[in-house]
C-alpha cells in the first residue's frame, strides 16, 4: 500500500481536528481509499506556546525549512489563517514540488490568482473545500456535481456567529449586545468579532463562490457589505409581523448579463429553507438551469466539520482528483474574456424594508411618499406602529415596504428623506427576499 507523507501547518482549533483525525482514522482511511496517509510534521508558529493536543512533539517544528526539504511529504496543509505568512509559506512550498491544501479563505480572496497560477507553472495543485462553509462540501459541488449547469444564482447563509446572534434576537427577543454576549461565552464569536458582524468574512467566502459559480474574478473589496452589527431588535419584531426573518445572506446572482454581488443584512420570507437556518449552522442554496433549485445545509465552521473537509482535501489530493479538477477548472487563472462584469451596487434592483422614526402629527406621511414617489419608488404596504419607548415620545416609528427599485434611488430617497425636520435619522434600509 501507498504511503503518502502529510505536513500541517498549525496547530490550532481546524489543525488539531486533523490531526487527530489523521493519526486515530489512520487505518480506517486506508481501507477506505487504497492507501496510507502519515503525519510527518505540524509546523508551529510559535513552539513555545502551550497546547493541548494529542500531536507528538516530535512532530512538531517551527521550520517549514523541514517540510520543505523531506521528499516524502506530498502534501502541506495550510492552516494558519490570514495572508501573510500563508501567502509566502504556500509558495515556497509550491516550490518545492508539495501540493497544497488550504482552509484559508482570507488568503483565497486576496491572493487566489496569484497563488493559482504559480500552481499551474509548476505543475501543482491546491484544493480548498474547508475555506467556505466548514463541513458543508460546496466546493466540490459548484466546481464538480454542477459543472454541467449555467448557475443563475447562488446565495446563503454563510458565517455562523451572525446567523447564532440573529437566531438569538428572532427566538428569544434578545438586543444585539446581549446576543453577542452569549455567542462569546459559548465561543461562537470571538473576542473582537468585527468581520463576522460586518459582512467581511461573508464576502471572503462569496468571492470564492463567485469565482467558482461565474469564473469571473472577485476580491472582496467588491463586495458592498452591510452587517448585522448596527440591528435594531425593533426592526427583527416589525419584519416578522411582516411575515419575515431577518438574515445576513449573501447573494451572487446573473442579472442582464452581469453578476450582482452583496452581502447584507436581508428580510427572507418566514418558513422558506434559507430562514429556517438556525443557530451556528450555514446554508447555501445553489440555481443551474439544468438542475434547478439545491440546497447544502450543515456545520459552517467549528473544529471537527471543518477538520472533515481538510481531511477529504488530503485524500482527494492523494488520489490525484485534486489535481485532475485543478487542471481542467482553471480556477482563478487568466480572465476570461467572456467572463461577466460586475454590477455596479448602486443599479442594483429589489425590494426593500425602510424603518423611519417620524412625528406623529398630520402630513407627516404625505411627505415621506412624495420623495419616494420623486424617486420612482412604488409603496407595497405601510404600518404606523405606536411609539416606541427607545426614541423620543413624539416620534412613532413607521415601517414601509417596496415594490422593486433601484438601489441608487433608494439611497438617495432615504438620504433626503432623513432630512426632513419631521424625521429623526438614521433610518433603516434593508433588503428583501422571497
Amino acid at each position: 500500500m501507498r504511503t503518502v507523507g502529510v505536513a500541517l501547518l498549525g496547530l490550532g482549533t481546524v489543525g488539531a481536528g486533523a490531526a487527530r483525525i489523521l493519526l486515530e482514522q489512520r487505518d480506517r482511511i486506508a481501507r477506505r481509499v487504497g492507501l496510507s496517509l502519515e503525519l510527518r510534521h505540524v509546523v508551529v508558529r510559535n513552539p513555545e506556546k502551550h497546547r493541548v493536543s494529542a500531536v507528538p512533539l516530535p512532530l512538531q517544528t517551527n521550520d517549514l525549512e523541514r517540510v520543505c526539504r523531506d521528499p516524502k511529504v506530498e502534501i502541506a496543509v495550510e492552516l494558519w489563517g490570514g495572508v501573510s505568512p500563508a501567502r509566502e509559506a504556500i509558495l515556497k512550498l509550491l516550490e518545492a514540488g508539495k501540493d497544497i491544501v488550504t482552509a484559508n479563505k482570507a488568503l483565497l480572496a486576496e491572493c487566489g490568482p496569484e497563488l493559482f497560477d504559480r500552481a499551474h507553472q509548476l505543475g501543482r495543485s491546491i484544493a480548498f473545500e474547508a475555506s467556505v462553509g466548514g463541513g458543508i462540501p460546496i466546493i466540490a459541488a459548484l466546481s464538480e456535481s454542477l459543472a454541467a449547469n449555467q448557475i443563475t444564482s447562488v446565495s446563503g447563509i454563510l458565517n455562523g456567529t451572525s446567523n447564532y446572534i440573529l437566531t438569538e434576537m428572532t427566538e428569544h427577543g434578545e438586543s444585539y449586545a446581549t446576543a453577542l454576549s452569549r455567542a462569546q461565552e459559548l465561543g461562537f464569536a470571538e473576542l473582537d468579532p468585527s468581520l463576522d458582524v460586518n459582512g467581511t468574512d461573508a464576502a471572503q467566502k462569496l468571492a470564492i463562490l463567485a469565482q467558482l459559480a461565474f469564473g469571473s474574478r472577485v476580491s472582496t473589496n467588491q463586495i458592498v457589505r452591510h452587517g448585522i452589527d448596527r440591528l435594531d431588535a425593533a426592526d427583527v419584531r416589525y419584519a416578522g409581523e411582516l411575515g419575515y426573518t431577518i438574515k445576513l445572506l449573501a447573494t451572487a446572482k446573473l442579472t442582464n448579463d452581469s453578476i450582482e454581488l452583496r452581502v447584507a443584512r436581508t428580510l427572507v420570507r418566514q418558513h422558506t429553507p434559507l430562514a429556517e437556518v438556525r443557530g451556528a449552522y450555514n446554508a447555501i442554496r445553489v440555481v443551474g438551469d439544468a438542475v434547478g433549485d439545491t440546497l447544502f445545509y450543515g456545520r459552517g465552521a467549528g473544529q471537527m466539520p471543518t477538520a472533515s473537509a481538510v481531511v477529504a482535501d488530503i485524500i482527494d489530493t492523494a488520489l490525484g482528483r485534486a489535481q485532475l479538477t485543478f487542471r481542467t477548472l482553471r480556477l482563478w487563472t487568466d480572465p476570461d474574456e467572456s467572463a461577466l462584469p460586475i454590477a455596479p451596487p448602486d443599479q442594483i434592483h429589489g425590494r426593500y424594508y425602510l424603518h423611519f422614526q417620524a412625528e406623529d402629527r398630520p402630513g407627516v406621511l404625505a411627505q415621506i411618499t412624495r420623495v419616494l414617489g420623486e424617486h420612482d419608488i412604488s409603496i407595497a404596504s405601510v404600518i404606523q406602529h405606536e411609539a416606541d419607548e427607545n426614541h423620543a415620545a413624539a416620534a412613532v416609528p413607521l415601517v414601509i415596504m417596496s415594490h422593486n427599485a433601484v438601489e441608487a434611488k433608494m439611497q438617495n430617497a432615504v438620504q433626503e428623506i432623513d432630512s426632513l425636520q419631521c424625521v429623526r435619522p438614521p433610518s433603516v434600509c434593508m433588503r428583501v427576499e422571497g
